[in-house]
Order: C-alpha cells, then sequence, then structure tokens
C-alpha cells in the first residue's frame, strides 16, 4: 500500500476542537496535525476519550454545540474544511468523505429498505437514473459479499446479522466512490472471525476504488494489519506517528509501548496481561506538563513541568516525549 509518490490528499493542521460545557472546557482534541495521502491508509489510534472519533466528525463538520472547532485547518486537496460553508459541507459528505461507524444500526434507518436508504445516496451524489442507481447498488452489494444482492435490497437493515449490516454500511460508504473513508470502530461490535472478514473486504475495496481510509481504532493489532501509518492520540495531543513497521517494532512513546505490550500474545500462556498503569486522567483538568507522566515508568521532574513537543526519531517516527525509547529498548 505504499505510494511511491506521496500526495497528500488531506492535511490537519493544529486541530483544536473543545467542548464547552457547566463543569469546564473538555479539550477533546488539543493540537492535532497529520496528513494522508490519495491511497493511504492510517490508522488513528488511542484509547477510549482520547479524541480519536472527535478528529473524525471535526473533519466531516459534525460538531454539535456544545462542541466547537476553536482553530485549525483540514484541508481537502487544499481547501479549508473549517471555513467551507454547510452546504459546500453537505457535498462533501458521502461523495468525497464518507464514515463507517462503529454500529450500523445507528447508520441505518430500521424504517427503510436498505435498498432506498443506497438509492437515496445515488440520488444525492450521482447523476444516474433509477434503473442505472438499481445496478450499481446490487454490484456494490455482491462487492461487499452479500449474496441474493437483488432481493436483499427489499429487506430491512433488522433482517441483516450483525456482519452483514456492517457490509452494508461499507457499500453505501463506497457508493459514491469518495476520495475519503473515515471508519471509526469499524469492527468492534463483531466477533472476531466476522472482524477479519470485515477488514480484510475494507482492504479491499479501498485498493480497487483507489480511496482513502482513516481507521479510528484503539487496537493496535488491527491497525498494524491495514495501514501505512500510525498516529497515536493521548488526551487529544498527538504522542507518536510515522510508518507502521517502523512505530509497531520500536515505538519511541512510553505509551505505544504500552498499547503494543497489551496485545495478548496467543503464542504464550500468561497468568496476566500486560496493561498500562492508571487511567486517563479528566480531559477538562489536565496535568501540568506531560499529560502522560502520571502513568509513565520513565517521568522525571521535567514532565512535570514542560509539555514535550513533537520531535524526530529513528527512521520515520516522531514523538512527544522528554525520555523517548530507543530502538529495542523497554519502557
Amino acid at each position: 500500500m505504499e505510494n511511491s509518490e506521496h500526495i497528500p490528499l488531506l492535511e490537519v493542521r493544529d486541530l483544536h476542537t473543545y467542548f464547552h460545557t457547566f463543569s469546564g472546557t473538555v479539550k477533546a482534541v488539543n493540537g492535532v496535525s497529520f496528513e494522508i495521502g490519495k491511497g493511504e491508509v492510517m490508522g488513528l489510534v488511542g484509547e477510549s476519550g482520547g479524541g480519536k472519533s472527535v478528529v473524525g466528525f471535526s473533519i466531516l463538520g459534525l460538531i454539535d454545540s456544545p462542541g466547537k472547532i476553536e482553530s485549525g485547518e483540514l484541508l481537502l486537496e487544499g481547501q479549508d474544511l473549517v471555513t467551507a460553508g454547510e452546504d459546500r459541507l453537505r457535498e462533501i459528505r458521502g461523495r468525497e468523505i464518507s464514515m463507517v461507524f462503529q454500529d450500523p444500526m445507528t447508520s441505518l434507518n430500521p424504517l427503510h429498505t436498505v435498498g432506498r436508504q443506497m438509492d437515496e445516496v445515488l440520488r444525492l451524489h450521482s447523476d444516474l437514473g433509477a434503473e442505472a442507481r438499481q445496478t450499481t447498488c446490487i454490484e456494490m452489494l455482491e462487492s461487499v459479499g452479500i449474496s441474493r444482492a437483488a432481493e436483499r435490497l427489499k429487506a430491512y437493515p433488522h433482517q441483516f446479522s450483525g456482519g452483514m449490516r456492517q457490509r452494508v454500511v461499507i457499500a453505501i460508504a463506497m457508493l459514491a466512490r469518495p476520495k475519503l473513508i473515515i471508519a471509526d470502530e469499524p469492527t468492534t461490535a463483531l466477533d472476531v472471525t466476522i472482524q477479519s472478514q470485515i477488514l480484510k473486504l475494507m482492504r479491499a475495496q479501498i485498493a480497487d476504488k483507489g480511496a482513502s481510509m482513516i481507521l479510528i481504532t484503539h487496537d493496535l493489532a488491527v491497525v498494524s494489519e491495514m495501514a501505512d501509518h500510525i498516529t497515536v492520540l493521548y488526551c487529544g495531543n498527538v504522542v507518536e506517528r510515522g510508518q507502521t513497521r517502523d512505530l509497531i517494532e520500536n515505538p519511541s512513546h512510553p505509551y505505544t509501548r504500552g498499547l503494543i505490550d497489551s496485545i495478548p500474545d496467543t503464542t504464550q500462556r500468561l497468568d496476566r496481561l500486560s496493561q498500562i498503569p492508571g487511567s486517563v486522567p479528566d480531559i477538562r483538568n489536565l496535568p501540568q506538563g506531560c499529560n502522560f507522566r502520571e502513568r509513565c515508568p520513565r517521568a522525571q521532574a521535567i514532565c512535570a513541568q514542560k509539555e514535550p513537543s513533537l520531535t524526530p526519531q529513528h527512521k520515520s517516527l516522531m514523538a512527544a516525549c522528554h525520555f523517548p525509547l530507543k530502538p529495542g529498548e523497554a519502557a
């Protein structure tokens, strides 16, 4: 999946998305930057509450009050989505950027047939006539592994299994041939066997259609199989990013190392799984200095005083750590 020439499709520059609540300001995304090239898959990784989904909703312009994009740029082929306006964003959603959600039942209307919901996407985002739209819907359902596609267009979401519903969601996301797919924990609600099938399906679909994808997940094992490069978030900040192989084999940030060590090893019998000690701090009241310091085995005095910035590490890696790991070093 590596590109010989890196052409940015999307650039996220210093994005700040905050939620102003009665109990304080939640800095859900607090200065996130990354880019994704055409045809690339980027993994956006971190624990729950780290800001991953908010990044995805920010890109689509789906941040509702009391949330607000405070500052930053979201450049889709050079056009800033932050200042694009609602009419332009409506054109972009579905046609240029699609989203696959964690639970297909939240994105499928239970009152309408699958065929009607698919047809609506094509009516909004294509010039096809009714017959051509139906043919396209059938072909797309068949491409995601749903048999008797013409018949299944007449079925309602509740008549599909969980794995089949997720296939339908992927088909809908791909219908208008978007340039970018944002997949938010797309396999979390599925059993392991179905997870593997869905991930292979998504990888094949984006390769076939030439799309790019942001894969949002807490699971580094999943993203290591899918992504060209990975961005790791913690408390709304990027703590590490780089090419997948470099990051998985020799991470520089202790948090990334902890996530990797938490992946169960099926080749060994262990009495206890590895875990990162402590819990994510309250993002309404983040500690001074490094947000990870209270959970970090390498923390020293400077970590409580100065927030680390992203700096180059070995190979392709960038990490925000005062005491980064060297290749082969344990946390």
